[in-house]
């Protein structure tokens, strides 16, 4: 069975539609292209109040995404304690922060260059 090509925008709006399912929080949409030597085309990245919301939004993505597209993460770092899991689509990067891990890391900072959308699903 072949898996169906699905575009970068469909692939957002089903990765942001697993996170909202599950209630994550301030999620934001870094635009990479522009900058050179990116590994990706997109970051995306959000927030949960436990280890147990990190974990439901991680596997609610897979699971829309996967559902929807027939496809799933090429690699997955982070599921042992929960506090930052990082699932890797290949062009479009997702990270999944405990709060206070994301407010040390503050990869936003990091990626200034990048242009940076707040989504405010409905």
């Amino acid at each position: 069975m072949a898996k169906k090509q699905a575009s970068a925008d469909d692939l957002i709006s089903l990765i942001i539609k697993g996170i909202d399912d599950v209630k994550g929080e301030n999620i934001l949409l870094l635009d990479l292209r522009e900058i050179e030597n990116t590994v990706c085309d997109y970051f995306i990245v959000c927030s949960g109040s436990s280890n147990t919301q990190v974990n439901a939004i991680s596997g609610s993505v897979q699971k829309v995404v996967s559902k929807a597209l027939k496809d799933k993460p090429w690699h997955i770092e982070g599921q042992g304690n929960s506090e930052w899991i990082l699932m890797d689509y290949v062009n479009v990067v997702v990270h999944v922060f405990q709060k206070h891990v994301r407010d040390f890391y503050d990869i936003e900072s990091l990626w200034g260059d990048a242009k940076i959308t707040e989504i405010n699903p409905v």
